[in-house]
């Protein structure tokens, strides 16, 4: 998700549209038509569209695609195929869900690899169509500042249109916050094309989209092609302005950001402002406020640019800011006074040129505060957020809108949004969760995200609650998590999120009617995976809240169905869910958890044993009727080496011999793995920390990142929390390797505490200095025998920085 004073970019860090816009609109017979046809498309192999797909009850098999469980998700105006049930001389590619593979980000986890000249996929129409939207991958470039390729689209022989593949918008490197120069953990690899293709195929029509040379590329890969019937262009409102009556420039050739700028200042009085077909350049935002801002439609009016001079200024549509709210950078007199109100954003779309993720930028699609306001019919892309809205601000509205190839999140409603929505919108390919509600310092309240689609964030979760009250999401279906998140989660996490502010976790929390499918994968900062369905508890014992659970579908999962972590998680209570298909477990409880299951049914599990905890008493698990496929050994559990996933569902695989699964009242066993560094990847928390600079950075395992608390505000305290009581024999610290970090002596305590409450002194303070040219570690040995949950360093004094800073908090056995 995004966090950040000004409202930037975050990673989630480790623990760290498809309604048809056109489907009632009746501003045209043709657009009309255009709806009628999309709910006309049915599911085929390989060919997904409006309406028709199977429901995915317990009785039935998981769906391979997220468009096709009936009565859930976005409903959209095209027909998906996917490249790899389609006609071929290339290779398919997958599947495969290992992070950092160019399968695990492809609809689906399979992809078409062209590599030679007139390779081709051949895709054969289930609907008539005249546009289409390719997803693709084509390598980077040595720079990191991408290439591009030709391609070329055919049907019968006949050239339809000629098209170019990039990387230019993809390829980000490393750790967060990531990089685009080429270096380790490549990823985000895919990008979408959409052209007009110029005439109606019909059903049945065959469309070729060929490789015609490798002199730019050596490859291309295919992910799924959106075929769609696109209507008429909306004409112009009676009495409605233009942007073309104040100069902007439909060609796109001229800055049209002080033309739009006075056609919306007109348009508050006069209602309604007008951008007719074309490309419009604008460079930085075009604020609005009690005005309809209203395009011919997503495919014909496109904004799109950004300031050649200055990049923390591009297009975005924006309403006022409000002073003391969410976002915390500088505001310009025109942007002030926020909240905007009566606002009316649809029909057009924002292709923006946002190759970068930076925390700082205000590069959004849409952002600002928009109350009593609605986006409707929106196709948002290539900016850095599709909509990162900063409240407080209430009633406001995202439907029947694409976001697509975000360098972050989908959207995300920051700080006090209350009774708003994102409702019938298509999302795929986020840089970071897809739909968010981030309740920092102020609460997020009865909001809803309903009936979309959000398929392969790259990052983190399709969608995620962070604190709040009262919220829900309800009959959405999210696919193909990448990593360092899962389908549906639930926290009291990130800053601001916490009991003294109101805004954990509270009231009644709504998960109802969603279908996960392949959700849940790998965590970089965890030494164990993330279920498709997940609880974090880290900032606070989440006990203010009913979290209800229902109706859902958990499948194919790439680790366990649901999953709670870090903390103590209260008042979860799971009816009538469907597991079929994971990875491993049923369930993973990683720390303590109450909860109660009535009609849960578990069957396809990857692993032989259904439950993972090793947490004794400390698992409260209350059983209704209707259970099955999970719970015919409790109490016993399974504590052992973490399984690798498998996939084969047609039986589990043997546990490993040592250790054997334990009941719950056997003393808890470690449940760390292999690794011996005790901290690595557990909760972790810290009296304050700097810009991006928090303390999970400290046990990421990535000597390169790094934890800094507030500056000038000694002393300063970073605690790690090991899980259970162990035995540490000694630390290791780290700074950055890198010499640009010169020597310095850093004086510190070490104190520990076996519940989290009273904290005992086990070494006193004194200066360790920190030196590059000697691997920038220092070691501190503990006494014999010591025993502790909870390890504690207080920062006292900091010659080389006037803070606390560490890039590993490193705890070792003996």
């Amino acid at each position: 998700m995004i966090r950040n004073a000004i409202g930037a970019v975050r990673q989630e860090p480790p623990p760290t549209p498809r309604r048809a816009a056109s489907v009632g609109r009746t501003a045209s017979p043709g657009r009309a038509a255009a709806a009628v046809a999309a709910l006309a498309c049915v599911v085929a192999l390989g060919a997904v569209g409006i309406g028709g797909g199977a429901s995915a009850s317990a009785a039935e098999s998981a769906p391979l695609s997220p468009l096709a469980v009936a009565g859930r998700g976005a409903t959209v105006p095209f027909t998906e195929l996917e490249a790899e049930a389609a006609a071929t001389n290339g290779t398919v590619i997958g599947p495969d869900r290992t992070y950092t593979s160019l399968p695990s980000e492809a609809s689906g986890r399979s992809a078409v690899k062209l590599d030679g000249a007139g390779q081709y996929v051949e895709f054969t129409l289930a609907a008539p169509a005249n546009a289409v939207d390719i997803r693709y991958s084509v390598p980077d470039n040595a720079a990191g500042t991408g290439i591009s390729a030709p391609m070329e689209i055919t049907s019968a022989g006949n050239k339809l249109k000629d098209v170019t593949f990039t990387s230019k918008y993809g390829w980000f490197y490393g750790s967060y916050p990531f990089q685009n120069q080429p270096g380790d953990k490549p990823h985000h690899f895919y990008d979408e094309t959409r052209t007009l293709l110029g005439t109606t195929l019909p059903a049945g029509a065959k469309v070729r989209v060929t490789l015609p040379s490798t002199t730019a590329t050596p490859w291309a890969v295919v992910d799924l092609a959106d075929f769609e019937l696109v209507p008429d262009p909306a004409p112009r409102p009676a009495g409605s302005l233009s942007v073309t009556d104040y100069g902007a420039d439909a060609s796109g050739a001229a800055d049209s950001t002080s033309a739009f700028q006075q056609a919306v200042d007109a348009g508050k009085a006069q209602g309604k402002v007008y951008i007719p077909s074309g490309t419009f350049r604008l460079t930085d935002h075009v604020v609005v406020d009690q005005v309809t801002l209203a395009g011919a439609g997503p495919w014909y009016s496109v904004l799109t640019g950004r300031s050649s001079t200055d990049r923390t200024r591009a297009a975005g549509i924006y309403g006022k800011y409000v002073t003391g709210g969410g976002y915390k950078g500088g505001i310009r007199p025109y942007e002030a006074g926020g909240p905007s109100r009566n606002v009316v954003l649809k029909d057009f779309a924002l292709i923006g040129e946002i190759t970068e993720r930076v925390d700082e930028d205000q590069v959004n699609g849409i952002g600002g505060a928009l109350s009593n306001s609605t986006v409707d019919d929106v196709w948002l892309q290539h900016t850095k957020v599709g909509a990162w809205m900063d409240g407080p601000m209430d009633d406001f509205h995202i439907k029947n809108s694409r976001i697509l190839d975000q360098t972050a999140d989908g959207v995300n409603f920051h700080w006090g949004v209350t009774h708003s929505s994102v409702e019938n919108t298509f999302l795929r390919n986020t840089g970071d969760d897809g739909l968010a509600m981030w309740s920092d310092t102020v609460t997020d309240a009865n909001n809803t995200f309903k009936g979309n689609t959000v398929v392969a964030p790259v990052l983190a979760n399709n969608i995620a609650l962070y604190g709040g009250k009262d919220n829900a999401a309800t009959d959405n279906v999210v696919a193909d998590t990448v990593t360092n998140g899962g389908g549906l989660h639930v926290g009291n996490r990130f800053d601001g999120v916490n009991p003294g502010s109101g805004t954990d976790v509270q009231g009644t929390v709504t998960l109802a009617r969603n279908t996960t499918i392949r959700a849940g994968n790998a965590d970089l900062g965890w030494p164990f995976p993330i279920g498709a369905v997940w609880f974090d508890s880290r900032n606070s014992t989440m006990d203010k809240a009913t979290v209800n659970v229902t109706d859902t579908d958990i499948l194919d999962s790439s680790y366990a169905a649901v999953q709670f972590v870090s903390g103590t998680t209260k008042g979860v209570a799971f009816n009538n869910v469907n597991i079929d298909g994971t990875g491993t477990f049923a369930l993973q409880f990683n720390d303590p958890a109450q909860l109660s299951m009535t009609g849960v049914t578990a069957k396809n599990l990857g692993f032989g044993e259904p439950v993972y905890s090793c947490l004794g008493g400390n698992l409260a698990l209350t059983q209704g009727p209707g259970n099955s496929g999970w719970n015919g050994k409790l109490p016993a559990t399974y504590c052992g080496e973490w399984p690798k996933p498998n996939y084969d569902h047609g039986g589990g695989t043997t546990p490993p011999s040592s250790p054997p699964p334990t009941g719950p009242t056997s003393p808890p066993p470690s449940s760390t793995p292999a690794d011996p560094d005790l901290a690595k990847g557990r909760p972790v928390t810290e009296t304050s920390h700097t810009q991006v600079y928090d303390a999970a950075k400290a046990v990421d395992g990535d000597a390169n990142s790094y934890w800094e608390s507030a500056n000038n505000a000694f002393p300063q305290s970073i605690t790690v929390d090991l899980g259970s009581v162990r035995s540490v024999d000694h630390l290791v610290l780290k700074l950055p390797p890198a010499t640009a970090w010169g020597a310095r002596t850093e004086t510190l305590s070490v104190l520990g505490s076996a519940d989290n409450g009273s904290y005992g002194q086990l070494v006193a303070s004194r200066g360790y200095t920190f030196d590059p040219a000697t691997g920038n570690q220092v070691t501190i040995a503990l006494p014999a025998n010591t025993s502790t949950r909870q390890l504690r360093l207080t920062v006292t004094a900091n010659t080389g920085w006037p803070a606390a800073q560490f890039s590993e908090f490193e705890a070792y056995g003996s």
